[in-house]
Protein backbone atom coordinates (compact mmCIF):
# COMPACT_ATOMS: atom_id res chain seq x y z
CA UNK A 1 0.00 0.00 0.00
CA UNK A 2 2.05 3.40 -0.85
CA UNK A 3 2.09 6.16 1.48
CA UNK A 4 -0.50 8.21 0.19
CA UNK A 5 -3.01 5.41 0.49
CA UNK A 6 -1.63 4.81 4.14
CA UNK A 7 -2.59 8.39 5.08
CA UNK A 8 -6.13 7.90 3.63
CA UNK A 9 -6.49 4.85 5.22
CA UNK A 10 -5.31 6.85 8.84
CA UNK A 11 -7.77 9.58 7.92
CA UNK A 12 -10.46 7.97 7.51
CA UNK A 13 -10.00 5.99 10.50
CA UNK A 14 -9.65 9.84 12.17
CA UNK A 15 -12.78 10.92 10.81
CA UNK A 16 -14.83 7.83 11.98
CA UNK A 17 -13.75 8.52 15.29
CA UNK A 18 -14.78 12.30 15.75
CA UNK A 19 -18.14 11.09 13.71
CA UNK A 20 -18.39 8.45 16.64
CA UNK A 21 -17.43 11.17 19.00
CA UNK A 22 -19.76 13.69 17.97
CA UNK A 23 -22.59 11.13 17.96
CA UNK A 24 -21.96 10.54 21.72
CA UNK A 25 -22.22 14.07 22.70
CA UNK A 26 -25.35 13.37 24.26
CA UNK A 27 -24.78 9.83 25.86
CA UNK A 28 -22.54 8.83 28.87
CA UNK A 29 -19.64 6.85 27.94
CA UNK A 30 -20.35 4.90 31.26
CA UNK A 31 -23.42 3.72 30.07
CA UNK A 32 -22.38 3.40 26.63
CA UNK A 33 -19.69 1.03 28.27
CA UNK A 34 -22.98 -0.70 30.21
CA UNK A 35 -24.58 -1.14 27.10
CA UNK A 36 -21.74 -2.89 25.43
CA UNK A 37 -21.36 -5.77 28.12
CA UNK A 38 -24.99 -6.56 28.54
CA UNK A 39 -24.88 -7.17 24.34
CA UNK A 40 -26.41 -10.88 23.29
CA UNK A 41 -22.38 -12.02 22.27
CA UNK A 42 -24.49 -14.65 20.15
CA UNK A 43 -25.63 -12.49 18.05
CA UNK A 44 -23.00 -10.58 17.53
CA UNK A 45 -21.24 -13.44 16.59
CA UNK A 46 -24.29 -14.00 14.02
CA UNK A 47 -23.45 -10.38 12.73
CA UNK A 48 -19.71 -10.68 12.61
CA UNK A 49 -20.42 -14.35 10.96
CA UNK A 50 -22.57 -12.14 8.45
CA UNK A 51 -19.85 -10.06 7.02
CA UNK A 52 -17.52 -13.45 7.07
CA UNK A 53 -19.93 -15.01 4.40
CA UNK A 54 -20.58 -12.21 2.46
CA UNK A 55 -16.95 -11.94 1.70
CA UNK A 56 -16.41 -15.19 1.11
CA UNK A 57 -19.72 -15.62 -0.96
CA UNK A 58 -17.89 -12.70 -3.27
CA UNK A 59 -14.52 -14.93 -3.54
CA UNK A 60 -16.75 -18.08 -4.44
CA UNK A 61 -18.28 -15.73 -7.34
CA UNK A 62 -14.78 -14.56 -8.51
CA UNK A 63 -13.63 -18.24 -8.53
CA UNK A 64 -16.14 -19.14 -10.36
CA UNK A 65 -16.04 -16.84 -13.06
CA UNK A 66 -12.22 -17.11 -13.19
CA UNK A 67 -11.28 -20.84 -12.96
CA UNK A 68 -14.45 -21.29 -15.99
CA UNK A 69 -11.24 -20.43 -18.58
CA UNK A 70 -8.07 -20.14 -15.71
CA UNK A 71 -8.53 -23.79 -13.54
CA UNK A 72 -5.36 -23.08 -11.77
CA UNK A 73 -6.60 -19.51 -10.40
CA UNK A 74 -6.84 -20.99 -6.49
CA UNK A 75 -9.49 -19.78 -3.91
CA UNK A 76 -6.72 -17.63 -2.08
CA UNK A 77 -5.89 -15.29 -5.03
CA UNK A 78 -9.59 -15.20 -5.06
CA UNK A 79 -10.37 -13.95 -1.39
CA UNK A 80 -7.68 -11.55 -1.87
CA UNK A 81 -9.95 -9.86 -4.24
CA UNK A 82 -12.96 -8.83 -2.49
CA UNK A 83 -10.77 -8.26 0.94
CA UNK A 84 -8.89 -6.04 -1.54
CA UNK A 85 -11.73 -4.40 -3.10
CA UNK A 86 -12.78 -3.70 0.26
CA UNK A 87 -9.82 -1.40 1.81
CA UNK A 88 -9.73 0.74 -1.65
CA UNK A 89 -13.30 0.90 -1.80
CA UNK A 90 -13.14 2.29 1.93
CA UNK A 91 -10.41 4.64 1.77
CA UNK A 92 -11.43 6.28 -2.19
CA UNK A 93 -14.18 8.65 -3.30
CA UNK A 94 -17.28 7.27 -4.30
CA UNK A 95 -15.73 3.56 -3.84
CA UNK A 96 -13.85 4.41 -7.21
CA UNK A 97 -11.36 2.55 -6.40
CA UNK A 98 -12.32 -0.89 -5.80
CA UNK A 99 -12.20 -1.86 -9.30
CA UNK A 100 -8.96 -1.00 -10.16
CA UNK A 101 -7.70 -2.29 -6.51
CA UNK A 102 -9.55 -5.89 -7.77
CA UNK A 103 -7.70 -5.90 -11.27
CA UNK A 104 -3.70 -5.40 -9.94
CA UNK A 105 -4.62 -8.07 -7.55
CA UNK A 106 -5.56 -10.44 -10.22
CA UNK A 107 -3.02 -9.10 -12.69
CA UNK A 108 -0.78 -10.28 -9.60
CA UNK A 109 -1.41 -13.34 -10.29
CA UNK A 110 -1.15 -13.81 -14.42
CA UNK A 111 -4.05 -13.54 -15.24
CA UNK A 112 -4.79 -11.32 -18.86
CA UNK A 113 -6.00 -7.92 -18.19
CA UNK A 114 -8.88 -8.63 -20.64
CA UNK A 115 -9.98 -11.45 -18.94
CA UNK A 116 -9.45 -10.06 -15.78
CA UNK A 117 -11.19 -6.62 -16.36
CA UNK A 118 -13.99 -9.08 -18.07
CA UNK A 119 -14.86 -11.21 -14.66
CA UNK A 120 -14.50 -7.98 -12.86
CA UNK A 121 -17.01 -6.02 -15.06
CA UNK A 122 -19.62 -9.23 -15.25
CA UNK A 123 -19.21 -9.39 -11.74
CA UNK A 124 -19.95 -5.61 -10.76
CA UNK A 125 -22.88 -5.76 -13.21
CA UNK A 126 -24.13 -8.76 -11.73
CA UNK A 127 -23.80 -7.03 -8.28
CA UNK A 128 -25.59 -3.89 -9.20
CA UNK A 129 -28.75 -5.33 -10.83
CA UNK A 130 -28.89 -7.36 -7.73
CA UNK A 131 -28.81 -3.87 -5.87
CA UNK A 132 -31.17 -2.55 -7.95
CA UNK A 133 -34.05 -5.70 -7.61
CA UNK A 134 -33.15 -5.74 -3.84
CA UNK A 135 -33.80 -1.89 -3.58
CA UNK A 136 -37.38 -2.27 -5.47
CA UNK A 137 -38.70 -4.78 -3.17
CA UNK A 138 -37.53 -2.98 -0.46
CA UNK A 139 -39.53 -0.12 -1.75
CA UNK A 140 -42.39 -2.49 -1.71
CA UNK A 141 -41.92 -2.91 2.04
CA UNK A 142 -39.79 0.26 3.66
CA UNK A 143 -40.14 3.37 1.42
CA UNK A 144 -43.67 4.53 2.64
CA UNK A 145 -42.05 4.60 6.33
CA UNK A 146 -38.92 7.08 5.18
CA UNK A 147 -40.85 8.65 3.05
CA UNK A 148 -43.33 9.40 5.84
CA UNK A 149 -40.86 9.76 8.76
CA UNK A 150 -38.43 11.65 6.86
CA UNK A 151 -39.00 13.01 3.34
CA UNK A 152 -35.76 14.66 2.81
CA UNK A 153 -34.07 11.46 2.66
CA UNK A 154 -36.45 9.67 0.45
CA UNK A 155 -35.05 11.71 -2.27
CA UNK A 156 -31.48 10.10 -1.39
CA UNK A 157 -33.23 6.78 -2.08
CA UNK A 158 -34.55 8.03 -5.27
CA UNK A 159 -31.26 9.37 -6.54
CA UNK A 160 -29.25 6.54 -5.22
CA UNK A 161 -31.21 4.09 -7.40
CA UNK A 162 -31.13 6.33 -10.57
CA UNK A 163 -26.96 6.75 -10.05
CA UNK A 164 -26.88 2.60 -9.86
CA UNK A 165 -29.34 1.71 -12.61
CA UNK A 166 -26.86 4.20 -15.18
CA UNK A 167 -23.98 2.65 -13.76
CA UNK A 168 -25.40 -0.58 -14.88
CA UNK A 169 -26.10 0.56 -18.28
CA UNK A 170 -22.36 2.07 -19.12
CA UNK A 171 -20.93 -0.72 -18.06
CA UNK A 172 -23.03 -3.07 -20.39
CA UNK A 173 -22.54 -0.44 -23.23
CA UNK A 174 -18.12 -1.01 -22.09
CA UNK A 175 -18.24 -4.77 -22.14
CA UNK A 176 -21.03 -5.35 -25.14
CA UNK A 177 -20.05 -2.55 -27.67
CA UNK A 178 -16.36 -2.36 -28.03
CA UNK A 179 -16.51 0.38 -31.13
CA UNK A 180 -17.73 2.66 -28.35
CA UNK A 181 -15.39 1.59 -25.70
CA UNK A 182 -12.92 1.68 -27.98
CA UNK A 183 -13.76 5.59 -28.77
CA UNK A 184 -14.36 6.76 -25.29
CA UNK A 185 -10.53 5.26 -24.85
CA UNK A 186 -9.51 7.36 -27.94
CA UNK A 187 -10.27 10.51 -25.81
CA UNK A 188 -9.63 10.21 -22.81
CA UNK A 189 -5.80 8.37 -23.80
CA UNK A 190 -5.18 11.18 -26.31
CA UNK A 191 -3.23 13.55 -23.65
CA UNK A 192 -1.10 10.62 -23.32
CA UNK A 193 0.21 11.82 -26.49
CA UNK A 194 1.89 14.71 -25.50
CA UNK A 195 4.05 13.48 -23.23
CA UNK A 196 5.29 10.18 -25.32
CA UNK A 197 6.77 9.55 -28.70
CA UNK A 198 4.04 8.76 -31.54
CA UNK A 199 5.65 5.17 -31.44
CA UNK A 200 5.00 4.32 -28.11
CA UNK A 201 1.75 5.89 -27.91
CA UNK A 202 0.66 3.73 -31.19
CA UNK A 203 2.00 0.82 -29.74
CA UNK A 204 0.32 1.69 -26.54
CA UNK A 205 -3.06 2.00 -28.63
CA UNK A 206 -2.47 -1.06 -30.17
CA UNK A 207 -1.88 -2.86 -26.90
CA UNK A 208 -5.23 -0.97 -25.18
CA UNK A 209 -7.12 -2.11 -28.41
CA UNK A 210 -6.09 -6.03 -27.71
CA UNK A 211 -7.37 -6.04 -24.32
CA UNK A 212 -10.60 -4.04 -25.21
CA UNK A 213 -10.89 -7.15 -27.84
CA UNK A 214 -9.98 -9.13 -25.23
CA UNK A 215 -13.29 -7.57 -22.79
CA UNK A 216 -15.18 -7.62 -25.46
CA UNK A 217 -14.83 -11.75 -26.40
CA UNK A 218 -14.29 -12.63 -22.39
CA UNK A 219 -18.12 -10.73 -22.08
CA UNK A 220 -19.43 -12.40 -25.20
CA UNK A 221 -18.14 -16.10 -23.96
CA UNK A 222 -19.24 -15.12 -20.16
CA UNK A 223 -22.63 -14.16 -21.39
CA UNK A 224 -23.15 -17.38 -23.65
CA UNK A 225 -23.44 -19.09 -20.49
CA UNK A 226 -26.83 -19.07 -18.54
CA UNK A 227 -25.87 -21.75 -16.01
CA UNK A 228 -22.79 -19.91 -14.94
CA UNK A 229 -24.99 -16.34 -14.89
CA UNK A 230 -27.76 -17.73 -13.31
CA UNK A 231 -25.24 -19.49 -10.52
CA UNK A 232 -23.44 -15.80 -10.16
CA UNK A 233 -26.87 -14.23 -9.60
CA UNK A 234 -27.69 -16.79 -6.95
CA UNK A 235 -24.40 -16.18 -5.17
CA UNK A 236 -24.91 -12.68 -5.19
CA UNK A 237 -28.46 -12.56 -3.99
CA UNK A 238 -27.33 -14.86 -1.24
CA UNK A 239 -24.09 -12.65 -0.73
CA UNK A 240 -26.35 -9.73 -0.28
CA UNK A 241 -28.75 -11.28 1.89
CA UNK A 242 -26.24 -11.67 4.28
CA UNK A 243 -24.81 -8.32 4.10
CA UNK A 244 -28.41 -6.21 4.43
CA UNK A 245 -29.18 -8.62 7.57
CA UNK A 246 -26.44 -7.11 9.67
CA UNK A 247 -27.82 -4.64 11.48
CA UNK A 248 -31.21 -6.83 12.25
CA UNK A 249 -28.60 -9.10 14.20
CA UNK A 250 -27.21 -6.05 16.13
CA UNK A 251 -30.87 -4.97 16.82
CA UNK A 252 -30.67 -8.82 18.50
CA UNK A 253 -27.38 -8.37 20.11
CA UNK A 254 -28.88 -5.53 21.81
CA UNK A 255 -32.17 -7.08 22.67
CA UNK A 256 -34.79 -5.86 20.08
CA UNK A 257 -35.75 -8.80 19.88
CA UNK A 258 -39.52 -7.81 18.34
CA UNK A 259 -38.03 -5.83 15.60
CA UNK A 260 -39.68 -6.93 11.72
CA UNK A 261 -36.61 -8.12 10.03
CA UNK A 262 -37.89 -7.45 6.63
CA UNK A 263 -38.36 -3.96 7.50
CA UNK A 264 -35.19 -3.56 9.62
CA UNK A 265 -33.41 -5.56 6.28
CA UNK A 266 -35.33 -2.45 3.88
CA UNK A 267 -34.09 0.03 5.75
CA UNK A 268 -30.70 -1.19 5.14
CA UNK A 269 -31.01 -1.33 1.93
CA UNK A 270 -32.18 2.12 1.45
CA UNK A 271 -29.04 3.16 3.43
CA UNK A 272 -26.68 1.37 0.87
CA UNK A 273 -28.66 3.38 -1.52
CA UNK A 274 -27.59 7.17 0.05
CA UNK A 275 -23.80 6.00 1.12
CA UNK A 276 -23.25 5.43 -2.42
CA UNK A 277 -23.96 9.67 -2.89
CA UNK A 278 -21.40 10.83 -0.62
CA UNK A 279 -18.58 11.25 -2.24
CA UNK A 280 -16.34 11.24 0.84
CA UNK A 281 -14.73 7.69 1.49
CA UNK A 282 -16.95 5.23 2.86
CA UNK A 283 -20.26 7.74 3.12
CA UNK A 284 -18.34 8.87 6.67
CA UNK A 285 -20.84 11.11 7.99
CA UNK A 286 -23.85 10.35 5.61
CA UNK A 287 -23.73 6.58 6.62
CA UNK A 288 -24.03 7.72 10.41
CA UNK A 289 -26.50 10.31 9.82
CA UNK A 290 -28.93 7.46 7.79
CA UNK A 291 -28.41 4.70 10.27
CA UNK A 292 -29.34 7.32 12.87
CA UNK A 293 -32.13 8.93 11.14
CA UNK A 294 -33.56 5.53 9.91
CA UNK A 295 -33.27 3.55 13.13
CA UNK A 296 -34.01 5.97 15.91
CA UNK A 297 -37.90 4.57 15.71
CA UNK A 298 -36.40 1.30 16.61
CA UNK A 299 -34.11 1.68 18.82
CA UNK A 300 -35.31 3.86 21.76
CA UNK A 301 -32.50 4.49 23.90
CA UNK A 302 -30.06 6.89 22.73
CA UNK A 303 -26.91 4.86 23.94
CA UNK A 304 -28.00 1.86 22.29
CA UNK A 305 -28.64 3.71 18.99
CA UNK A 306 -25.15 5.19 18.80
CA UNK A 307 -23.83 1.36 20.02
CA UNK A 308 -25.42 0.15 17.45
CA UNK A 309 -24.17 2.24 14.76
CA UNK A 310 -20.67 2.31 15.66
CA UNK A 311 -20.93 -2.13 15.72
CA UNK A 312 -22.58 -1.77 12.12
CA UNK A 313 -19.68 0.77 11.01
CA UNK A 314 -17.22 -0.96 12.07
CA UNK A 315 -18.54 -4.57 10.66
CA UNK A 316 -19.50 -3.17 7.32
CA UNK A 317 -16.52 -0.52 6.87
CA UNK A 318 -13.52 -0.93 9.15
CA UNK A 319 -13.39 -4.74 9.60
CA UNK A 320 -12.75 -4.83 5.76
CA UNK A 321 -10.36 -2.35 5.00
CA UNK A 322 -8.76 -4.26 8.28
CA UNK A 323 -8.59 -6.89 6.27
CA UNK A 324 -7.71 -5.15 2.78
CA UNK A 325 -5.15 -4.09 4.11
CA UNK A 326 -3.64 -7.51 5.36
CA UNK A 327 -4.49 -9.24 2.44
CA UNK A 328 -2.26 -6.92 0.33
CA UNK A 329 0.35 -8.47 2.53
CA UNK A 330 -0.20 -12.26 1.10
CA UNK A 331 2.07 -12.97 -1.79
CA UNK A 332 -0.12 -14.48 -4.55
CA UNK A 333 -0.08 -17.92 -6.34
CA UNK A 334 1.44 -17.43 -10.08
CA UNK A 335 -0.78 -18.63 -12.86
CA UNK A 336 -0.15 -19.41 -16.70
CA UNK A 337 -2.69 -17.18 -18.50
CA UNK A 338 -1.10 -15.51 -21.44
CA UNK A 339 -2.93 -14.40 -24.00
CA UNK A 340 -1.24 -16.22 -27.04
CA UNK A 341 -1.68 -19.52 -25.02
CA UNK A 342 -5.29 -18.87 -25.29
CA UNK A 343 -5.25 -18.33 -28.52
CA UNK A 344 -3.60 -21.84 -29.68
CA UNK A 345 -6.28 -23.33 -27.63
CA UNK A 346 -9.00 -21.82 -29.49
Amino acid sequence: MSRKNKFTFMLMVLIGIVIIGYSMRDVKLSVLIHDFFTLDPLWLIVAFACICIYLLVEAVITKVLVSNRVSTFTFKDALRVPLVEQLFNGITPFSSGGQPGQLVVMLQTGIDGGRASSVLLMKFVVYQAMIVVNFFISLLIGFHYVATKMQYLSLFVLFGFLIHFFVIVALLMIMYWPSFTKKVTRILFHPVKWFVKDEKYDSMCVTLYEKIDNLYEESIRIGRQPKLMIKVVLLTLVQLAFYYLIPYFIMLALGYYNVNVFMVTSLHIMIVMIISLFPIPGGSGGAEFSFESLFQSYISSNSKLVLAMILWRILTYYFGMVVGAIALLIKPDKVNDSHKVVRKKE
